[in-house]
């Protein structure tokens, strides 16, 4: 089978006339639907939403309609500039069927035709990761496809105009991937659908019933990735995962904003995003009101961000829970046995995951029965009196029990026991955190592990579950965060993306894989991915970056960059009184060449704010909001995950990045946050991670 003949501008050409058409059906229907609402809700009344549910059902009908119609519009205005960027011709291998898609950011219809594949689409996986011959694509929840792939070919429109074409086995190949990463930040961002790569692809449509852990280098996509992979499980699973059962979390709110900048561009809207510790702070919100301060943790107290003490957390809270919760026989002088020890041993066995609180609910429920059916007892009054006895007195086992439960209320003192017994056991001073414990100065690893207690002890009522964690920057929190997070969301599958060579937090964060795939996230379907092409940065900085890395992590993790040619990395040694206006003079430059970002990373937040000062005091206007390139001076620890046109890395000397593998990591983090430039100044002694 040939290609089919298409002249390709007079199909873009009908294509966008067809999305004109839809743009103007659909800006009609809603102005007629938004008139229907307006309409319906001015006749419906507060009383009446109350008193009539069929109005308010017919409001809420409405409402749904006139957002679903707004959203078919907004598809159509951003489709229509450039309706698709890629094609696929194949034979369906068992009806013989000859099919043409055309795959697109945004699906398209017209008179319940498709006109555009979505890119989520089950059929679009066909032009990210098959090659021509035979294949398959899978349907979710159905049996693959199979098809002979003829043709494969990508696209380059730009406001409606069609640049050209290129067949090719692999989707996007080099030469429009290349114009694309060209483009500065924003451009990318919107365009990078267009861009996928196979390996990518392969993470965005793997199953959502199952955990994948992900290392990528700097600049391999793993956000983009992850946003991806969110908007394809919401399109193709959508009678399993509502966004509300999402949850994307982040170390910082800069991450966060950045990521959520990225959702609504790929359908996605309503998904839930929390800060690491803000997650466990709601956790325990209930249970530990008291005021408390969140703090960074330390490296003294590393042992709590390793898997070995979480793990022993847990085993040591069941065996506590066990010993409180044995099986035993109630029974009262008057009414003889009330529960068998064979009923209570079946209560709890089918309630292992109950808290102690919950349990002891259950069981006084259960006794209330017992006592009600032993005595024909109808008053409340008495059955509490009977109950009240039981606990005083009558029984010896029920009133032990009990006594023990309130021994057990305090989530903080049942931790700080078990860190002190830890601490001891292992041979760890245990001075430090027990210090912080006592005045209420909690780390992340605190609250996660007091959710634990929480879950063992204390806990009313489990929290709503989550179906879907995604989390970017994993490598930022030692893996005891992630035993705690799989304990507490049992059900849930995870999205984890990360960079060991990344570890800012040297001491307490992931410096290795292993814990999580052999003690975490070890299932026989669980996953691990290596992304180790970087599309952020220009060969020049990718091959800058790659020798700072091999002291940050060796040859584990090598960087492949896309051959993408850009000017070579800038270093100055400089005056002190020459950082500004040299910097000035950088900033400059970029805006004129056309660049929209740029970050002057230093590595304290004592000397951003000092560098900031000076640089809004010499050139004010870079910091205007109509800055055509807008510029931020950020410490290293907040740039985390963010990438810019340009990046000035001020004062890389060996004071501030002393030679070894700790600061290589953070070097390599700030080096990586460019796009397309990287200048070094400094008026130091310039670090030797950086070899001449």
């Amino acid at each position: 089978m040939l290609p089919k003949a298409i002249n390709e501008t007079e199909h873009l050409k009908k294509t966008r006339e067809l999305i004109r058409e839809n743009i103007a059906k659909l800006e009609t229907r809603v102005d007629q639907v938004h008139a229907e609402t307006e309409e319906l809700n001015d006749r419906i009344t507060p009383r009446d939403r109350e008193l009539n549910s069929q109005m308010s059902q017919q409001l809420t009908i409405a409402n749904a309609m006139l957002a679903h119609t707004r959203n078919l519009l907004r598809k159509n205005v951003t489709a229509y500039p450039a309706p698709y960027f890629g094609r696929i011709d194949y034979r369906e291998e068992k009806s013989g069927a000859e099919e043409v898609f055309y795959i697109g950011k945004n699906g398209i219809q017209h008179d319940d035709q498709v006109v555009v594949v979505d890119w989520r689409a089950p059929v679009a996986k066909v032009y990210y990761e098959n090659e021509q011959g035979r294949g398959s694509y899978e349907v979710p929840e159905g049996d693959p496809i199979a098809i002979d792939l003829v043709q494969k070919r990508t696209y380059d429109i730009d406001a409606g105009v069609l640049n050209g074409w290129y067949d090719s086995d692999v989707a996007a190949n080099d030469e429009l991937l290349v114009k694309y990463l060209a483009k500065h930040k924003d451009v990318v961002l919107s365009d990078i659908i267009a861009t996928i790569q196979k390996e990518q692809d392969a993470i965005i449509r793997s199953t959502p019933y199952q955990n994948i852990l992900v290392q990528g280098v700097a600049g391999s996509g793993k956000t983009t990735v992850a946003l991806h992979r969110i908007s394809h499980i919401l399109y193709n699973y959508s009678h399993r995962y509502t966004s509300d059962k999402f949850l994307i979390i982040g170390s910082s709110d800069m991450l966060l904003d950045y990521i959520a900048s990225g959702l609504p561009d790929l359908d996605v809207s309503g998904v839930l995003q929390r800060r690491m510790d803000q997650f466990f702070r709601e956790e325990l919100y209930e249970d530990f009101k008291d005021s408390y301060e969140v703090v960074d943790e330390i490296p003294e107290n590393a042992f709590k961000c390793r898997l070995e003490f979480a793990k022993a957390l847990d085993k040591w809270l069941e065996k506590q829970w066990l010993r409180i919760l044995r099986p035993r026989s109630v029974e009262d002088e008057e009414l003889g046995e009330i529960l068998s020890r064979d009923q209570v041993y079946d209560l709890l066995n089918y309630r292992r995951d109950w808290s102690l609180v919950r349990v002891e609910n259950l069981l006084n429920q259960m006794l209330l029965g017992r006592i009600q059916m032993l005595t024909d007892v109808v008053s409340d009054e008495l059955l509490f009196k009977k109950m009240r006895a039981l606990r005083a007195k009558k029984s010896k086992e029920y009133s032990d029990y009990y006594h023990q439960r309130k021994n057990w209320a305090d989530a903080l003192f049942i931790y700080e026991q078990f860190v002190q017994e830890y601490a001891l056991s292992q041979g760890i001073d245990a001075g430090p955190a027990l210090k912080r414990l006592g005045i209420k100065q909690l780390s992340v690893y605190d609250l996660a592990a007091m959710c634990l207690v929480r879950r063992y002890f204390t806990e009313d009522e489990p929290s709503p579950p989550l179906g879907q964690i995604i989390i970017d920057e994993a490598q930022d929190f030692g893996e005891a965060i992630y035993y705690y997070l799989k304990k507490l969301q049992k059900g849930c599958y995870f999205t984890i993306m990360g960079d060991v060579s990344q570890n800012i937090h040297f001491e307490m964060g992931m410096n290795s894989w292993d814990a999580m795939e052999k003690g975490i996230f070890n299932g026989d379907k669980d996953q691990f991915y290596l992304l180790s092409k970087s599309y952020r940065n220009t060969i020049e900085i990718s091959r800058f970056a790659g020798k700072v890395l091999e002291k940050a992590s060796g040859s584990l993790y090598r960087i492949e960059p896309v051959i993408r040619h850009g000017e070579e990395v800038d270093i100055q040694q400089l005056l002190p009184e020459q950082m500004v206006f040299e910097t000035g003079q950088i900033l400059e430059e970029a805006a004129a060449r056309g660049h929209r970002s740029a970050a002057v990373v230093c590595r304290t937040v004592q000397q951003a704010e000092s560098a900031e000062e000076a640089l809004r005091a010499a050139r004010p206007e870079f910091f205007a909001e109509e800055a055509p390139c807008q510029v931020m001076v950020l410490p290293l620890e907040k740039v985390k995950g963010l990438e810019f046109d340009v990046v000035i890395l001020w004062e890389p000397t060996d004071r501030n990045y002393p030679e070894d593998v700790k600061n290589a990591k953070l070097l390599y983090v700030a080096i990586t946050r460019a796009l397309h430039e990287l200048h070094l100044l400094t008026s130091g002694k310039l670090t030797g991670l950086i070899n001449s």
